[in-house]
């Protein structure tokens, strides 16, 4: 029997989850077993799960499920050095030379656990199955107008939280645009062809913001792109990976420039590969942005856990899209977690 623990979220102002109680009621149907911890952030609440027929454990306690549990969860496990024995469905963030996720491997190597990371869970076309990228794009743009509205009024992004709807963020952000008495600024999309970009786009013309839409055809030429720093906000919402082109190099600080925002959706500052070398660290919810440059400043925005700022609308986009998935865990061997395994196991190589 597959017995699925789907764990809570123990990273602060992380409220999402990757099943939602219609979806668990479908894997116990099936004849899986489903344990779902309590949280007291969760956007959807436990007594869902319980009502559907979850067994239902304490917060935390996953590191003491049974050997042959299937431990999910989104975000990453508390960095404690612990031996990982299970196998766990997560975004790892541990496979493009990230240099934290060298740290993760070896954990799981130490327990002989395996890592299913759900950035690699993808179908014979190499295409991802399940993925939070729209509701990424459309947090992250709206961030980083955040960032762009606070700055217009001389000052520098103030905290984030949840909303409890696109409707309710939509219409917030357009009363601080409206507070800076001011135009609406210009952006500049990159990926904008992809999942990310187009909610970074939607987000953007929803509030009256003139968007450049670039993709792989714009960007083929490697640089230098000028056109980045003529236009108010650039959102990046292109992965680093080996051969992805630097859009903003270091000393693109001190240019001639329009640009004062960055958004870097992608996130991934302590990759080899960061298109945007410019900074070093992902920002936070309590400091959304990180000041990268003075005079005239530049904020760069560089949330890692962006659908969160809308946790239930992207929670349920997500579970959708992975519950098929979820389904075929009985053959653990094939398809998508088939190659899942063979991902993990050639980095293992590596490690």
């Amino acid at each position: 029997m597959v017995h699925l623990w789907v764990r809570a979220e123990q990273r602060p102002n992380e409220d999402r989850v990757g099943i939602t109680p219609e979806g668990a009621a479908s894997l116990i149907a099936k004849g899986f077993r489903v344990t779902v911890e309590e949280s007291g952030t969760r956007a959807i609440p436990v007594d869902g799960y319980r009502a559907a027929g979850c067994e239902i454990a304490p917060e935390g306690a996953w590191p003491h499920a049974p050997r042959d549990a299937i431990i999910f969860g989104l975000k990453e496990l508390p960095d404690d050095g612990t031996a990982l024995p299970h196998r766990h469905i997560m975004f790892g963030h541990a496979f493009k030379g990230q240099h934290s996720g060298r740290r993760l491997l070896e954990r799981f190597r130490a327990g002989g656990g395996t890592l299913l990371d759900l950035e690699y869970l993808v179908d014979e076309n190499g295409r991802r199955v399940a993925a939070f990228g729209y509701w990424a794009g459309y947090a992250g743009a709206a961030v980083s107008l955040m960032g762009w509205a606070a700055q217009a009024d001389g000052g520098i992004c103030p905290p984030v939280d949840t909303f409890a709807g696109r409707d309710a963020l939509v219409a917030d952000l357009g009363a601080r645009l409206d507070a800076t008495g001011t135009t609406r600024p210009t952006a500049i999309v990159i990926g904008a062809l992809g999942r990310v970009g187009t909610g970074a786009s939607d987000l953007c013309e929803a509030l009256g913001v003139r968007v450049t839409k670039w993709d792989m055809a714009e960007t083929a030429h490697r640089g230098p792109f000028p056109e980045i720093l003529a236009h108010d906000l650039f959102i990046n919402c292109i992965f680093a990976r080996p051969g992805t082109p630097v859009f903003v190099p270091p000393e693109a600080l001190g240019a001639p420039r329009r640009l004062s925002v960055i958004g870097d959706v992608a996130c991934d500052p302590d990759s080899d590969y960061n298109p945007v070398p410019v900074y070093d660290a992902a920002t936070t919810w309590a400091a959304p942005v990180v000041r990268v440059h003075d005079a005239p400043p530049l904020d760069v925005m560089a949330i890692d856990n962006l659908p969160s700022l809308l946790p239930r609308e992207s929670s349920e986009d997500f579970a959708a899209q992975l519950l098929p998935h979820l389904l075929a865990l009985d053959a653990l061997e094939a398809g998508v977690w088939g190659r899942a395994q063979a991902k993990y196991h050639t980095h293992m190589k590596e490690v």
